[in-house]
């Protein structure tokens, strides 16, 4: 079963560069280990501390792999690390969905 993550992260609205730096190296890593991103949403009118994001793997299983292979990888690591030292996210919420991408039913 296809699942997707949803990313809802809490960002400083001052650093929304470091972040969106942070996200352009999750959309490219996310697809090298299988996944299909479907980008980062920036704040733009209204809340201006609130940026989404969403990807999708074939199963959770290899939503799994990814998220084992990704502790060990350099890219993965260099991106967390830039997020740790900007301090451009405050807090973060991941959930889990089952999308419905047809109007008939599999």
């Amino acid at each position: 079963m296809i699942v997707t993550c949803f990313l809802r992260y809490v960002v400083d609205p001052y650093k929304l560069d470091d972040f969106e730096t942070y996200g352009r190296m999750w959309i490219r890593l996310v697809k090298k280990f299988g996944g299909d991103h479907h980008g980062y949403f920036m704040p733009s009118e209204g809340t201006n501390n609130v940026a989404l994001a969403m990807f999708t793997f074939p199963s959770f299983a290899e939503y799994e792999r990814y998220r084992e292979a990704s502790m060990h990888d350099a890219e993965c690591q260099e991106a967390w690390a830039l997020a740790e030292r900007t301090r451009c996210i405050v807090s973060w919420e991941r959930s889990f969905f089952r999308p419905v991408f047809s109007a008939n039913r599999a």
